[in-house]
């Protein structure tokens, strides 16, 4: 299988390229060239297996370059790091739905379920290619996929990390993940500006040929780890085959029955995942997709029109306060299959921020695909009815999913089961779950802090990752402009 970009103008490569690559050079994603396929026997089969079974069967209909062998090696290996719970365990709550819980890896987050594999796959990739440059992993984050990147990749030989975050965009737990971090080759810096500040000067790095020659002469290139790199997308796609399998073996569902999946999503990067699991042939009914008040994908699905300019709102989900979706451009090229209209689509979205899909193809995204969006009231209202409920915790971000799914269920009827994906712990977002569930917090008492007496109100023990965490010595400290993030990370590489 080879991979294209979504805008037509690079050659096609292979899976270890397109990982070691991360973003095509005209400035586009790579996809595959055809989505595979699986039958009844294929889900049958993976009900009989553990998930690192699991994982290396679905992963191995997309990167031919590895045996199923090899793959199931690294993912043995990937997620020996997530606790006694699993990888992606699923928790039935009465009757209403089930929660996906995607957090028991070594950041307590989602993105540690493709962050633990990535790393294994660039390595790989660049054995197969006889690569050994130095491989710089840059990375944007709104909180989560920044530690999860880090962790993955320390101390990794012939690779180094840099990681951006939001100076006032993450929460007081991950900052502390981040700039506490440990490792030879990792480098963190805050930047004053939003996630999307912080996305968009990675894509402009990437972008610079100047500066890809400097790098080139001193032995590295550039690579990702966002959800951009179809190294990082291909194994989240795994996880959904994994729930539905789970489903069927509790008897939840019977094979062959739809499910529908509700995803708290900023970057597109986890819902889209989802729609290549459909797409392959997965029962899956609906992809709902749950915004926060940064709703810009919430009023796409319901005008056509994908318009940034607009307010941006920091949120008690802040890995969801985005407004440039950067998956969405897949999901574009996969719906109009022409790379054509989406390099017009997405120049159009530089030079005026917006752009708008013709009729057809919303009304085809639109069977696919509903959304919803739940403003911090809400997410404050649902920790608490959950909980009172089914004396269950979530997180910020797996409230709005499971109130937007509230809100779909009681708008339409559909009464499908439904799997929502629960993507951090809600020991990542403390303040604001315990304010939720007993009210508001001192504002001059630490997170830190907080964690023990979310601990007793919940009945739930601190995640390991997280204890202690405030007495940690932090390591880095840089702050820069987002104009000046090309010259920070020269200063990383250039030691």
């Amino acid at each position: 299988m080879k991979y294209v970009s979504t805008r037509g103008q690079s050659p096609k490569v292979t899976a270890s390229e397109a990982i070691l690559r991360g973003l095509a050079p005209d400035g586009g994603l790579y996809c595959p060239e055809y989505i595979p396929t699986v039958d009844q026997d294929f889900l049958d089969n993976l009900c009989q297996m553990d998930y690192n079974q699991r994982a290396a069967k679905v992963l191995s209909l997309f990167l031919e370059d590895f045996t199923e062998e090899q793959l199931l090696k690294e993912a043995t290996e990937a997620y020996s790091t997530f606790d006694e719970y699993g990888v992606a365990p699923v928790v039935q709550l009465g009757n209403d739905c089930n929660i996906m819980e995607l957090w028991h890896g070594p950041t307590c987050a989602f993105k540690d379920v493709a962050l633990q594999m990535l790393p294994r796959l660039l390595r790989m990739s660049k054995e197969k290619l006889g690569v050994e440059e130095e491989t710089c992993i840059l990375v944007a984050t709104s909180g989560d996929t920044g530690k999860a990147a880090l962790e993955g990749f320390k101390d990794a030989p012939g690779v180094s990390v840099t990681v951006f975050y939001p100076n006032q965009g993450v929460s007081a737990v991950q900052r502390m993940q981040m700039v506490t971090q440990q490792g030879n080759n990792v480098h963190v810096a805050a930047v004053e500006g939003n996630f999307d500040d912080a996305q968009s000067g990675v894509k402009k790095i990437f972008g610079d040929s100047e500066f890809a020659k400097v790098l080139a002469d001193r032995g590295q290139k550039l690579s990702s780890a966002n959800s951009i790199n179809w190294g990082r997308l291909a194994p989240q796609i795994v996880y959904y085959f994994s729930a539905y399998a789970d489903l069927v073996n509790s008897e939840s569902i019977k094979m062959g029955d739809k499910v529908n999946f509700c995803v708290p999503t900023g970057n597109f990067g986890d819902i889209l995942a989802g729609w290549y699991a459909k797409a392959m042939g997965l029962p899956v009914n609906k992809l709902i997709c749950a915004s926060n008040s940064n709703k810009v994908l919430t009023d796409f699905f319901a005008t056509g029109t994908y318009n940034k300019n607009r307010e941006f709102f920091k949120t008690g989900s802040p890995s969801m306060d985005i407004l440039i979706s950067s998956n969405l451009e897949r999901m574009l090229y996969h719906a109009t299959g022409s790379a054509e209209k989406v390099a017009d689509l997405m120049a159009q979205l530089v030079n005026n921020g917006q752009y708008t899909l013709d009729q057809a193809t919303m009304d085809e995204l639109c069977q696919v695909y509903a959304a919803g969006y739940a403003d911090d009231a809400i997410c404050d209202e649902t920790i608490k009815e959950v909980f009172g409920k089914y004396s269950y915790v979530c997180d910020t971000h797996t409230a709005v999913a499971y109130a937007v799914n509230k809100e779909y269920v009681a708008n339409t009827g559909d009464n499908t089961p439904t799997v929502v994906l629960s993507t951090a712990s809600p020991f990542k977002f403390v303040g604001f779950v315990l304010s939720s569930l007993v009210g508001q917090q001192d504002p001059d008492v630490s997170e830190f802090r907080l964690l023990e007496e979310l601990s007793t109100v919940s009945g739930d023990r601190i995640p390991a990752p997280l204890r202690n965490l405030e007495t940690r010595q932090v390591l880095h400290d840089t702050l820069c402009e987002k104009d000046d993030m090309k010259e920070t990370v020269n200063n990383f590489l250039n030691k």
